[in-house]
């Protein structure tokens, strides 16, 4: 009978550690799909001064909107605390805002005829363009591994281990409510 009880025991253990270490792997793949992300805010970080080079050469009316997008590029470009829901979430915030940003200069662009057929601005915003699609790619991929990683520590008895091991739900990324915002071509065709 003792044997029966130590390996019943010897089970339990082996579960719920298996558990943990499928836990433990859920959050570094999270961490990982973070991590992706923020190589790709700074692959647009580095191309930004590129782009509002070129672009302030030609434009005097904008210059609100490149102050702008330089101050939101610096908060991008911040260290924050990866493990911190809440420092997560500001930071991948400032990166949503950055990118609207970016998004009313591009628009801002269509405005200035020189600039827009400049050679150099071209290829900016072709780049600027390919590194948004890999953002974009990686914020997909970011919100799968949180998915996996919330699923795990949320439901029981993952719940009790999460708990006991400190392991917290990370936030999704989610779009800002300018970007949600349903867009009017009327506005860009004046």
């Amino acid at each position: 009978m003792s044997w029966t009880i130590l390996i019943i025991v010897l089970v339990i253990v082996g579960g719920l550690y298996a558990w943990y270490a499928g836990m433990i792997g859920k959050r570094n793949k999270a961490l990982e799909a973070l991590s992706g992300i923020d190589v790709q805010l700074k692959k647009r970080s580095n191309l930004i001064p590129n782009i509002l080079t070129i672009a302030q050469k030609f434009m005097d009316h904008e210059k609100s909107l490149l102050t702008e997008i330089t101050e939101l590029r610096a908060g991008v470009d911040k260290d924050y605390d990866k493990k911190d829901a809440g420092a997560v979430q500001q930071h991948l915030a400032l990166a949503e805002q950055l990118s609207s940003g970016m998004g009313k200069l591009m628009i801002a662009v269509e405005a200035y005829p020189d600039l827009k057929s400049d050679a150099v601005m071209i290829q900016a915003q072709q780049t600027y363009n390919e590194v948004e699609g890999q953002i974009a790619a990686s914020r997909r991929f970011y919100n799968s591994s949180v998915t996996a990683l919330n699923n795990s520590v949320q439901i029981f008895p993952g719940s009790l281990i999460a708990n006991m091991a400190s392991i917290v739900p990370m936030p999704f990324y989610e779009a800002d409510e300018a970007s949600k915002a349903p867009v009017s071509a009327g506005d860009y065709l004046k």
